[in-house]
């Protein structure tokens, strides 16, 4: 469990990082088209989350890949 606490700290940052920056592009995607192709339930909060998630899941797995 303490090896799981460590790559989450580790790969928080990059979650976070990536859910802010695709946020930002979502909303200004969707402001800019007026429609909310492509995101998870129409929601740019939701869609953001899913991508941070995902991206901090990848690196956690790149580093206990890496160790």
């Amino acid at each position: 469990m303490e090896t799981l606490h460590a790559l989450m700290q580790q790969s928080a940052g990059v979650g976070a990082g990536i859910a802010f920056g695709s946020a930002v592009g979502f909303a200004l995607r969707k402001k800019r088209l007026g429609s909310n192709e492509g995101l998870i339930a129409g929601s740019v909060f939701l869609t953001s989350a899913v991508c941070g998630i995902v991206a901090m899941g990848v690196m956690m797995l790149i580093t206990y890949v890496s160790a």
